[in-house]
């Protein structure tokens, strides 16, 4: 299963792009509770945004975005049956894609 969720909504000719990533987001400065150890950095370092098999967003992220993140975008244009991918990369080499039909 995969850990994003993608909603889109056509409205006037343009297309709304929700997001939501299952990830943990650690920076690296916290503490475990219980072993008083630091946590080990675990970030989204890269989200790609693909409109059919055309790049329309990459952005480079970093630690200080939350646990399980929220992107949203407006897009101009975009029609029924285009298809949106997005798909992220992480500090540790971990990666996941996520394909969504506009309707």
């Amino acid at each position: 299963m995969s850990s994003i969720k993608i909603r889109t909504k056509r409205k006037n000719g343009k297309t709304q792009i929700r997001m939501l990533i299952a990830h943990p987001m650690e920076h690296g400065r916290n503490r475990d509770a219980k072993t008083n150890t630091l946590i080990p950095a675990h970030f989204i370092q890269e989200l790609t945004v693909k409109l059919n098999k055309n790049i329309i967003i990459t952005a480079k992220t970093g630690a200080n975005i939350s646990k399980d993140p929220f992107f949203a975008f407006i897009l101009k244009g975009g029609n029924d049956g285009d298809k949106i991918t997005i798909s992220w990369v992480d500090n540790l080499g971990n990666k996941d894609t996520q394909a969504h039909i506009i309707k």
